[in-house]
């Protein structure tokens, strides 16, 4: 375990930085801080053959692990799902709430901003209650409304200015007012749970990009992102090709970050690579929106006001059986991009570095490098969890077998 003082600790194995794979790289860090992520060195014990070092995983879209929900739970939920996701390789991570009546969800965002202040979780991230009927997934109809200045702003002030992103539906009427309310306190709009026609999506990004514009948006990269990319979208059509290819080509563009479920369960192996060669792995965020049934193999659990059910590797609606979020954790959405034939630094910086910059912590977090935080995750070559390091404390004990 690092201490607080005194001579730095390090690890020596296959670092995985922003610049490339160093084969036989050292990773130093005092205290809570990275010293340096650079060449070898044979006074320092070497990670069994294969072994690689991450950075420390970003998560921007998960809703609980663990049996713990961000958004029914309590304060002790939260920090036991906070303390699970921690330990499974996802040392950053914004806590996700689903759609439920707004005074439930200001009581979640006022639990959540305290986890905030705590240093469990980097932010907030509000998914709904401003969706499409037409796309609502998991989220209980009942629940769903349009936007209001009002509405929005009571949301905004619950989070004590840990909010960070919303996932909303640009179709709907009042949307306008809810971009310009989310830019001017810092928030980023994310455009999800959308039945938008190419056109309404291309104006929708364009009023994002000239709010962001015209208000000198600094508070975190300034791009705006798509909440988990063809889930709870219309599917491509020739005729009616939909939100999907114009906001890759979009990201493409550096505009904006798409998520990818790339779980295997959410997206078919094959999308995940053409969602990469499209967009580029520096335009993609991994996320594994993962519910409070991630890393549990059976039984049900809270999702909001709803319940989910494990199923093999899914989390589905009790009530419905539908798809309601995933049941891993990002390193095995990680694992299953590379399974796909996304290569491993695409697939980590798309788990690291790339939220990172979309959150405006890529002076804290999201890589090998001195001054940040000391983050990482040491996993086998079949990118098997090993250990954790988040803070310059082991998390998860070092385990060399």
């Amino acid at each position: 375990m690092a201490h607080s003082s005194g001579t730095p600790t390090a690890l020596s194995g296959r670092l995985v930085t922003e610049g490339g794979i160093i084969d036989d790289g050292v990773l130093r860090w005092d205290g809570s801080r990275i010293v340096s992520a650079g060449g070898a060195d044979p006074s320092v014990e070497r990670l069994p053959e294969g072994f690689l070092i991450l950075p420390g995983l970003i998560d921007l879209h998960c809703h609980g692990a663990g049996g713990g929900d961000f958004t029914s739970g309590s304060d002790a939920d939260i920090e036991a799902a906070a303390a699970h996701l921690h330990r499974g390789g996802t040392t950053t991570l914004l806590a996700s709430t689903c759609s439920a009546p707004l005074d439930d969800l200001e009581a979640a965002f006022g639990r959540l901003a305290a986890a905030a202040e705590a240093g469990l979780v980097a932010g907030i991230h509000a998914e709904g209650p401003f969706l499409s009927r037409e796309r609502n997934g998991a989220h209980d109809p009942a629940f769903l409304l349009l936007p209001t200045q009002e509405d929005v702003a009571r949301l905004v002030t619950a989070g004590r200015g840990h909010l960070t992103s919303m996932t909303y539906a640009p179709e709907l009427p009042g949307s306008d007012v809810l971009v310009y309310e989310l830019v001017m306190h810092g928030v980023i709009p994310s455009i999800g749970h959308t039945d938008s026609s190419t056109e309404q999506t291309t104006a929708a990004l364009d009023l994002i990009n000239e709010e962001l514009a015209s208000t000198g948006f600094e508070g975190f990269s300034g791009r705006p992102t798509a909440t988990h990319l063809f889930n709870a979208m219309p599917a491509i059509h020739h005729r009616s090709p939909g939100p999907v290819p114009l906001l890759l080509q979009r990201a493409r563009a550096g505009e904006i970050a798409v998520e990818l479920i790339a779980d295997n369960v959410h997206l078919h192996p094959e999308t995940v690579r053409m969602a990469f060669t499209i967009a580029g792995a520096e335009n993609i965020c991994l996320v594994s929106d993962s519910t409070a049934a991630a890393g549990r193999t059976s039984g049900t659990y809270a999702l909001g006001h709803g319940e989910v059910t494990v199923v093999g590797d899914a989390a589905v609606l009790t009530s419905t059986g539908g798809l309601a979020g995933g049941a891993g954790s990002l390193l095995d959405v990680v694992r299953c991009a590379v399974g796909a034939g996304v290569g491993v630094e695409d697939a980590v910086r798309s788990a690291t570095s790339v939220p990172a910059g979309v959150l405006g912590l890529a002076d804290e977090v999201g890589s090998l490098r001195g001054g940040l935080r000391a983050d990482a995750v040491v996993v086998s070559p079949d990118l098997a969890l090993r250990g954790v390091l988040r803070a310059g404390r082991w998390v998860l004990p070092l385990d060399r077998g």
